[in-house]
């Protein structure tokens, strides 16, 4: 009785939704709107698994259609389904560094691409690596190359082999000197390395149509590198992971709302997004505020996975 009412059930799943909506039923989905340009926040979390979010990812839209996500956290290609973006319209795939609560997800965009109609190559771009995490091309070659993780999958690292194939970029940078070299008819990238402590890991900006987004990334913001190239964007994306007051290794690997304000206020920013948000920052809203309000006057605002930020 069981498997023939799962059966009639999907019968009329397909015969109300239509086939091609079928994997969708009962997830919500939320797409920005079809004209002008998002921010869709697709992982506010962090690396925790028992907040109910996504981990780090971020996906930006031109006109209906997904062109760059930023860091493939652990539940972004859950979201990027239920955000209705198309794989194949992806440019990029940028990496603020390889954490797993910024990188896991992308062997499952991968493989589900098989089933889409990507025709085109896709740049990964990311930091170079060291003895604590790979650059892209290491990442890549350790997850689908013929003696990696996943074998079956390594006629994406070969041109020709497969329906596109991924290209990647690494990125050396010395701390406080900008990168730029990534760009299209659509956008220009431009990275810097930050201090994650002893991780390589960068903070991008992304420039298009007049408008800039720039993502901190992991970052204690130590020096004062993030200022430059987030000056007068419209949007800075911020990394809200510990509390005013943190103290030892978190206080290392990121940096406190207090910053934050200093470097909005100092690079005039439009707006603050608040993301990558962890059990120890829930509930401090109003203190996390307070803090970057004690130097930026601007708006301040807490993402949520799949919300959308025009800029």
């Amino acid at each position: 009785m069981l498997r023939a009412f799962t059966r009639s059930s999907a019968l009329l799943l397909t015969l109300v939704l239509g086939p091609g909506n079928l994997a969708l039923a009962g997830i919500a989905t939320k797409s920005c709107p079809e004209h002008g340009n998002y921010l869709q926040v697709l992982g506010s979390g962090g690396p925790e698994a028992d907040d109910g979010l996504a981990s780090s990812g971020y996906l930006i839209w031109l006109n209906g259609k997904a062109r760059i996500l930023v860091d493939v956290g652990g539940g972004v290609p859950l979201r990027f389904e239920q955000a209705r973006a198309n794989f194949a319209d992806l440019d990029a795939i940028i990496f603020t560094h390889f954490h797993v609560d910024h990188s896991a997800g992308l062997p499952a965009l991968v493989k589900a691409s098989y089933f889409g109609s990507r025709a085109r190559d896709l740049f990964i771009l990311g930091p170079r690596g060291n003895d604590y995490l790979p650059s892209p091309s290491q990442f890549l070659h350790r997850l689908f190359s013929a003696e990696g993780v996943y074998p079956y999958l390594s006629d994406y690292l070969q041109p020709g082999q497969a329906s596109y194939a991924l290209q990647a970029i690494d990125i050396d940078v010395a701390t406080g000197k900008s990168w730029q070299q990534f760009e299209n008819k659509r956008f220009k990238l431009t990275a810097i390395s930050v201090h994650h402590g002893p991780l390589p890991a960068l903070a991008w900006r992304v420039d298009l149509d007049g408008s800039a987004i720039t993502f901190s990334g992991d970052t204690s913001a130590r020096s004062d590198e993030l200022v430059g190239l987030a000056s007068s964007s419209t949007l800075l994306v911020a990394h809200h992971a510990i509390p005013e007051g943190a103290q030892g290794a978190a206080r290392l690997l990121h940096m406190p709302p207090s910053r934050i304000g200093v470097i909005a206020a100092q690079a005039k920013v439009g707006k603050v997004v608040l993301s990558h948000h962890m059990r120890r920052t829930q509930g401090n809203q109003r203190a996390t505020v307070v803090a970057i309000r004690s130097s930026y006057e601007g708006p301040v605002l807490f993402a949520k996975d799949l919300e959308c930020f025009p800029f």
